[in-house]
C-alpha cells in the first residue's frame, strides 16, 4: 500500500525544506503540486506497478487553492489510502524576519507582510485545524527541522503511533506545539551542583543525580500509569502523532533526563518515540 503524507502551513516556515528532507528518507516526492490535482496524481501512484511506496506532496504556494484539501484528504481516506497532513507553523516576527531575509515577496502579494500573514493564516486555519501533525518551526533551523522530520519518518510503523517527547524550559517559554505538558521543577535541580552545573541530561552524573531521587522515581511510576491509559484512548480515537513536553527550570538537566527516560518507556510498549530536546544549548 502507497502511504502519503502532505507537507503545508505558512508560507516561510520551511515546507521546501521539509520536502527535502523527505527526499532524504527516500520518498517520492512532489513539490508545488496544484491541490486540484491530489486526486489524479494519488490514482497514478497507487495503481498497479507504479512502484511508488511512500510519497510526500508538498503544497501551499498557490494559497488560492488550498481550499481544496481537506476535502481531497477526506477523499483518499475514503477510498482507503493511508496520508498523514503535516501543518508547518512559525510566529509572526520569525515569518517576517524570514521573508525579510529572503527579500521574498509574500504569495499574497500584500505590501504589508503583516497583513499577508494575517490573511494567510485565516485562510489556512481549517487545515491547521485538521491536521494530524502541527510543527512550529519559528525555533528550529533547516538542520534541526530535517532532523526532527527524519527521527519522526526514519523506519517507522505507518500503523503505529508516532510519539514526539520534547524537553525545554519553562524560562524560555512553552512549546507551542504540543498535546500534554509536565513540570519536573519539583525535583532536586542539578544546577546547584558545582559538578553537575556545566553538564547537561545527557550525561550520566546528571542522569544518576536526577532519576536516584525518591521524587523522580515516584514520578516516573505515576507518569507511566497515567501514559498507558492514555496512549490505547488517543490510538482508539485515530490520533497519528502526540507531543509530550517535559519542563524544568532551563531545559538543560532534569527534563531532559526524563524526556529520555520517557521516550524509552513509550519504546517499550511499542510507540515510535522521537526526543528533542529544544533548549539544550542555551
Amino acid at each position: 500500500m502507497t502511504e502519503f503524507v502532505i507537507v503545508t502551513g505558512l508560507s516561510g516556515a520551511g515546507r521546501s525544506q521539509a520536502g527535502a528532507a523527505f527526499e532524504d528518507l527516500g520518498w517520492f516526492v512532489v513539490d508545488n503540486l496544484p491541490t486540484a490535482l491530489i486526486l489524479n496524481f494519488a490514482a497514478l501512484a497507487t495503481a498497479p506497478g507504479s512502484g511508488r511506496e511512500r510519497v510526500a506532496l508538498v503544497v501551499g504556494r498557490d494559497i488560492e487553492q488550498l481550499g481544496e484539501l481537506v476535502p481531497a484528504v477526506a477523499e483518499l481516506r475514503r477510498q482507503g489510502i493511508q496520508v498523514d497532513t503535516i501543518f508547518l507553523d512559525a510566529t509572526d516576527e520569525v515569518l517576517v524576519r524570514r521573508f525579510e531575509g529572503t527579500r521574498r515577496r509574500h504569495p499574497l502579494g500584500r505590501e504589508k507582510i503583516l497583513e499577508a500573514i494575517a490573511l494567510e493564516r485565516e485562510r489556512l486555519a481549517p487545515i491547521r485545524a485538521t491536521a494530524d501533525l502541527v510543527i512550529d518551526t519559528s525555533e528550529l533551523n533547516v538542520h534541526q527541522l530535517r532532523e526532527r522530520l527524519i527521527q519522526l519518518f526514519l523506519g517507522r510503523d505507518s500503523e503505529a503511533m508516532q510519539v514526539s517527547v520534547v524537553s525545554f524550559g519553562f524560562k524560555h517559554g512553552l512549546p507551542p506545539d504540543v498535546d500534554n505538558v509536565f513540570d519536573v521543577r519539583f525535583l532536586p535541580n542539578p544546577h546547584w551542583v558545582p559538578e553537575l552545573k556545566e553538564l547537561t541530561g545527557l550525561d550520566a552524573p546528571v542522569r544518576d543525580y536526577v532519576l536516584e531521587a525518591p521524587q523522580a522515581t515516584e514520578f516516573l511510576a505515576r507518569l507511566d500509569e497515567l501514559m498507558s491509559f492514555l496512549l490505547p484512548c488517543y490510538v482508539q480515537e485515530g490520533k497519528s502523532y502526540l507531543n509530550v513536553a517535559i519542563g524544568c527550570t532551563g531545559g538543560r538537566h532534569r527534563s531532559v533526563v526524563l524526556a529520555e527516560d520517557l521516550a524509552g518507556r513509550f519504546r517499550r510498549q511499542g510507540f515510535g518515540a522521537a526526543v528533542f530536546h529544544r533548549d539544550l544549548a542555551r
